[in-house]
């Protein structure tokens, strides 16, 4: 008889394999979780740019028209078709009561899959000044 005492055959058994298949499927899973968030996360940070980029045009337009003409035309609020999802925004102005200082909020909202977001900038703004007016009137 050709029987061999204390040889073992080399190799994984069933046990060990399927514990190896579960810790490689759980690394799998756990790193495309990781990636699924950091897209997602991209795509929002991408959005919040643009809505940025959108309050920085409506301050520049303030700027280059001016506080008060901005005011006197009225149009304090719109929508930018240009980007995607869409992007409405409203400036709200408030006189402070310091020599034609404004404070100025711009508001930018859009949808992100149905879930509304919105980004507020607040600054204030010198209008016509009252004290150079009066003291040009009294020379």
């Amino acid at each position: 008889m050709n029987c061999r005492i204390g040889t073992r055959r080399s190799g994984f058994n069933l046990v060990e394999t399927i514990v190896a298949g579960v810790i490689l499927s759980s690394a799998v899973l756990t790193l495309g979780a990781i990636s699924s968030g950091a897209l997602t996360d991209m795509r929002l940070n991408r959005q919040y740019e643009t809505a940025a980029s959108v309050v920085d045009k409506q301050l520049t337009l303030i700027d280059a028209v001016g506080i008060d003409q901005f005011i006197e035309q009225g149009q304090s609020e719109g929508v930018v078709e240009e980007f995607e999802p869409g992007y409405a925004w409203a400036v709200s102005t408030e006189y402070e009561g310091i020599d034609n200082v404004y404070l100025v909020t711009i508001t930018v909202r859009w949808l992100d899959r149905n879930r509304p977001r919105q980004i507020a900038v607040q600054t204030r703004l010198n209008g016509t000044s009252t004290l150079t007016t009066l003291g040009t009137q009294e020379r």
